[in-house]
């Protein structure tokens, strides 16, 4: 099976260096958050990127499964990605919820969309049963 696409990049210094894409197109500064005894810098951290990463997938997602089920999403819609880094035992664990806001939707399409769209969003397949992932409704 071949990729569709595949990302390059690299990271240099750990928490408190730089990520850059081969391309260039990414190219940023990393700063401890003061929550994990860092100097809270002006750069991001690992877990704003996957936030960003998982909010703008799934969106995507979101945006397929509309599609195929004949909805009209809003170009307002958004999802919004809480990801959190917690202590678990001697390692680390990420904790996300997605937050959904669907204009023109009931509750009840906005949730089932949701749901529909976790089934195939890549970073929901890749953190299923290793993630603990809420999906809410705005």
């Amino acid at each position: 099976m071949s990729n569709l696409y595949t990302a390059h990049a690299a990271a240099t210094g750990g928490r408190a260096g730089t990520v850059r894409s081969d391309d260039g197109r990414l190219n940023l500064t990393l700063s401890v958050p003061a929550g994990m005894g860092g100097d809270d810098g002006p750069g991001t951290n690992p877990e704003q990127l996957f936030a960003a990463g998982y909010a703008a997938c799934f969106l995507g997602a979101l945006g397929v499964i509309a599609r195929r089920q004949k909805l009209d999403l809003d170009p307002a819609s958004t999802v919004s990605a809480q990801v959190g880094l917690r202590r678990e035992g001697l390692s680390f664990a990420l904790d996300v919820e997605l937050q959904g806001h669907f204009p023109g939707l009931s509750p009840e399409q906005a949730q089932a969309l949701m749901h529909a769209a976790h089934e195939v969003c890549p970073y929901s397949v890749a953190t299923r049963g290793n993630v603990d992932v809420r999906l809410t409704v705005r």
